[in-house]
């Protein structure tokens, strides 16, 4: 213990500010005298509700206590973790004594009036019934992220990202009983957007000013999702889950800036997707795939279509831009092999194939065979660098 108190305060308050919540911050006051009031100054705060009523006074009475008396200049992080009985009293008195303090990130709730300096907000699992007739200001929030949630209506969403004027990176995921029948994203400054969606969700006018994002990550239900977000010719990264192509995929789509694409591969028609997006990518020069989700048991896998090895049938990527080339989760399966041929014989510009093995193909004698495959079939460039992991 005397060669921790030996520290000085800078290093020891990074130790505390790694510890699970407030309470075990608190608790080392008990240490010794060095640490009575050095919990005080913690830069980064986390309260989480472990109790159940009627004992929540007990929580409520902590963070107010423990929030009146900490003396840091500048609080870089405050997260609630609250339960489903904590009043709403509660969270103003919180927020507004959080405003005062200068908070630089507040992932907890949303709140009239604005914080001046908040930059990022995260909200999870939570049911919003804020007054729309009350300003709704965030005139520094970069980041935003809303999971899960439930809103007052559609026109609330659209209002709240309406005066977010700096906000560059959005990220949503929907659920279906939330009250947002039309869920608009219209952001001049939006540089990052990851959306997950379901039909009917997305509003006609989403696509509005949508030409400076550069990052998207997309996972949609349908095709008709896909249609709404309108011109995307801007976004350089792309990450794709998307169903089957029994819409019918977008005629006339062109990926024109995209550099750097991401497919999944749990869907049973991913290879006809990544086949039609490669198509319509004529400057890609990163491509991903990865088994991001599990892979639906019950529905058949995917199959290579042999009119894609035809000469005519090579998207212009292939044979001008792509340069690296990456598998993540590959098993082998006999349209994997086909996908990797495909790649290694059509990729005239591939520096480097990076191929990293499901956590199920552990057995060194199949991993082998794999190799050995995918060198007797390929016929990469002699520049290819090969990984394997």
């Amino acid at each position: 213990m005397d060669r921790i108190n030996q520290l000085p305060d800078e290093l020891l308050l990074k130790i505390l500010a790694m510890l699970p919540t407030m309470k075990d911050v608190v608790d080392t006051m008990l240490l010794s005298k060095r640490w009575q009031l050095l919990w005080m100054m913690v830069p980064r705060i986390k309260y989480k509700d472990t109790y159940k009523h009627p004992k929540y006074g007990s929580f409520s009475l902590f963070v107010d206590r423990s929030f009146f008396r900490h003396e840091a200049p500048v609080i870089e992080a405050l997260h609630f973790k609250l339960g489903s009985i904590c009043g709403s009293e509660d969270i103003h008195a919180w927020m507004r004594s959080a405003d005062k303090r200068c908070v630089l990130l507040l992932p907890w709730s949303l709140y009239r009036g604005g914080c001046s300096m908040l930059v990022t907000l995260n909200i999870r699992n939570a049911v919003l019934v804020d007054n729309l007739e009350q300003p709704i200001s965030f005139p520094f929030l970069r980041t935003l992220s809303l999971e899960s949630m439930k809103y007052p209506s559609g026109e609330f969403v659209k209002n709240l990202l309406s005066n977010c004027h700096v906000l560059e990176n959005l990220d949503v995921e929907q659920c279906e009983a939330d009250n947002a029948t039309i869920f608009t994203v219209i952001v001049p400054s939006l540089k990052s957007l990851v959306l997950k969606t379901l039909e009917n969700k997305l509003g006609n006018d989403a696509h509005g000013n949508m030409s400076k994002i550069v990052e998207a990550k997309l996972v949609l239900n349908t095709w008709k999702l896909w249609k709404k977000l309108g011109s995307i010719a801007s976004f350089k990264r792309l990450y794709l889950c998307l169903p089957s192509l029994n819409d019918m995929y977008p005629a006339g789509s062109v990926f024109s800036s995209l550099v750097h694409l991401k497919i999944c591969t749990c869907e049973t028609e991913w290879v006809n997707v990544l086949m039609c997006v490669l198509k319509d990518s004529p400057s890609l020069r990163a491509l991903k795939l990865h088994q991001c989700h599990f892979l639906r048991s019950k529905e058949p896998r995917p199959c290579w279509n042999p009119a894609w090895n035809e000469s005519s049938s090579v998207p212009e990527c292939l044979l001008s831009s792509i340069e690296t080339f990456e598998w993540v989760k590959y098993e082998g399966a006999e349209e994997e092999k086909e996908v990797v041929a495909f790649v290694f014989r059509s990729a005239k510009c591939l520096k480097k194939a990076t191929i990293n093995f499901h956590s199920k193909t552990n057995d060194t004698d199949k991993k082998l065979e794999v190799i050995k495959e995918l060198f007797s079939s390929s016929r990469r460039s002699p520049a290819c660098q090969l990984e394997f992991r």
